[in-house]
């Protein structure tokens, strides 16, 4: 059973709290229970911003056997965290623990030195308070998480549930976590990489409207050829308008955004069917398994044959 610790602290926020917990601590069909413990430094009886108080029952000597340690957020960015806190915090990744920064978490794991010279990140609003504060840290502003090995940062509040759904899809297999996403009435899988922030999330003028219909189309037929030209012209737009209204729309210019749902089907396809690599290149519309394992391999760095046997609930 892998031990999951949660640092709670004074005046935290009870979203970013709930975030881990109903992905570690709920009990979902199908998932094996995860020994989360919520522990504080500060006492057990701790302030909320939402005007109630939460009792913690752990104080930080659980992080010394936790096998996932997660901070979910800090109260904020201009305080250091204690000396107690960033000790155990250092002594947990000397040991090999996995340790996830969610939101302003990351300043606490940059605190303790622990994301020197890793890519990272944390909300956009704090990016460059972040960049000024940590200038030897990578960090990344505009994608949802970060998985840097055994480090995990992610970006604000609903980002922080993508980090720990990304992070459940290792623990467990992508068929078990896209059913606790289910459960959640969420999208079971943003990739990392997606913009954070969007200035206009939502369909608002006809030529955007039919942009929606167009994705869900393209989704429904990966595995054809798509161009550009052929993709404006469907839209019933000049190429020039349509690549304009789709990054306004998406964060993506069409190609970053095709390429992007050909890796996530293919990963679903690794991980669900015995298909070969070479069909599921033909499936996810690459068009031959070397432009595929390219592509593959440039995205997560391992090949589709090595991401299967490491993570489809198959092998």
């Amino acid at each position: 059973m892998q031990r999951i610790a949660v640092i709670a602290f004074d005046r935290i926020s009870p979203f970013h709290l709930a975030a881990p917990c109903v992905v570690f601590a709920d009990p979902h069909p199908d998932v094996p229970r995860f020994a989360l413990q919520v522990c504080s430094a500060e006492g057990p009886t701790l302030a909320t911003t939402a005007g109630f108080r939460i009792q913690a029952e752990y104080d930080l000597s659980v992080l010394a056997e936790a096998d996932i340690i997660i901070v979910p957020s800090w109260r904020d960015p201009a305080e250091r965290p204690p000396a107690v806190l960033i000790n155990a915090l250092q002594a947990a990744a000397a040991r090999g623990a996995r340790l996830v920064g969610l939101c302003l978490g990351a300043y606490v794991l940059a605190a303790a030195g622990l994301l020197d010279g890793r890519r990272a990140t944390t909300h956009w609003a704090y990016a460059d308070d972040f960049a000024q504060r940590f200038p030897t840290v990578n960090v990344d502003p505009e994608v949802l998480y970060v998985d840097d090995g055994l480090f995990l940062t992610s970006a604000g509040t609903v980002a922080a549930i993508d980090c720990c759904l990304h992070l459940l899809r290792d623990l467990i297999g992508i068929q078990a976590a896209n059913g606790v996403a289910r459960r959640l009435v969420i999208a079971p899988h943003r990739q990392g990489g997606q913009a954070q922030f969007i200035d206009q999330p939502l369909p608002a003028a006809p030529q955007d409207s039919r942009l929606a219909e167009l994705l869900n189309w393209v989704r429904a037929h990966l595995d054809q050829a798509h161009t550009l030209d052929n993709l404006a012209a469907r839209a019933l737009m000049s190429r020039r308008s349509f690549s304009r209204h789709f990054r306004t729309l998406t964060g993506e210019s069409p190609l970053q955004w095709l390429l992007r749902e050909r890796l996530a089907y293919a990963q679903q396809l690794l991980a669900g069917t015995g298909q070969s690599i070479d069909t599921i290149a033909t499936l996810s519309g690459f068009g031959s398994p070397l432009s595929f394992r390219q592509h593959f391999r440039q995205a997560y760095g391992v090949t589709p044959g090595q991401w299967r046997a490491g993570f489809s609930e198959q092998a």
